[in-house]
């Protein structure tokens, strides 16, 4: 009979104290800390394929730089030119200025590449600090996330710009250019080979790593202060991160610049 009162007296307190525990985890759940996710999570799938929130804000990202373009392109043939062809004319001007230090009378050549790496990273980084970036979250995962904050994102850049190095190569110095790869001449000259193959491999990794990472701690820095303190306080940071998404895309892009000028360079 004791026995049969203790349960049912236990079973009656733990259906009392159910609720008030279920609330405190939905409380503790709403109030923890902000989502971080070294990965780029899906949102959502079409035809079975799923599209990530970084790959979702680079496709706004994409349309936004081809309505600029547009919008120069219509500009360009219009007498009476707008305020934003002067300005895109002026960043072009400064950007090309910035990569002729670089690339010499090369500079043309390759400036659609290494432009398009300039403005593809620095959009995505700057994209990545727009408000609701990172704090829209539907079932627990940020609808939108810097696309370079993703290491897929990074390692595929770091790849086309790796690639392209030994296409250029190729293309100006025809098979002389794997002679640093490959010679026989000496045995110093045979480790040294090895040592570029080495160099080559190292240097998708340090491409997309470097990218990678000062991006994402940046989101994740900027996550954190915004959680601690008032958002108005966190001005500088943003400030920050503006300026190191500057900053990455010049180096991306400068890096590569060198490399493609050293490898159709032959030596003597």
């Amino acid at each position: 009979m004791t026995a049969t009162y203790l349960t049912a007296t236990t079973e009656h307190a733990a259906q009392a104290t159910s609720p008030h525990v279920a609330d405190t985890a939905a409380k503790a759940e709403t109030h923890a800390g902000p989502h971080v996710s070294i990965k780029a999570e899906p949102v959502f799938s079409v035809a079975g394929f799923p599209i990530a929130n970084s790959m979702l804000l680079s496709f706004f990202v994409f349309a936004f730089f081809i309505a600029i373009v547009a919008k120069y392109n219509t500009d360009a043939k219009k007498p009476k030119k707008s305020g934003l062809f002067y300005f895109v004319t002026f960043a072009l001007r400064g950007i090309y200025g910035l990569f002729e230090s670089a690339l010499g009378d090369k500079t043309m050549y390759f400036f659609p590449l290494i432009g398009a790496f300039f403005f593809y990273i620095l959009l995505n980084n700057w994209a990545g600090l727009l408000p609701g970036v990172g704090s829209v979250l539907i079932h627990h995962v940020p609808l939108l996330r810097a696309n370079t904050a993703d290491l897929n994102t990074t390692i595929a850049l770091a790849l086309v710009s790796v690639f392209m190095v030994q296409f250029y190569g190729v293309k100006h110095l025809g098979g002389s250019y794997f002679k640093k790869f490959i010679n026989f001449a000496n045995p110093i000259s045979f480790f040294v080979g090895i040592l570029e193959i080495v160099s080559e491999f190292s240097r998708i990794l340090s491409f997309a790593f470097r990218l990678f990472g000062n991006i994402f701690a940046g989101e994740v820095l900027l996550a954190v202060v915004s959680f601690l303190i008032p958002a108005f306080v966190s001005f500088p940071f943003l400030m920050l991160e503006t300026f190191v998404g500057l900053i990455q895309a010049v180096v991306f892009s400068m890096l590569s610049a060198i490399l493609f000028r050293l490898a159709i360079t032959s030596e003597h």
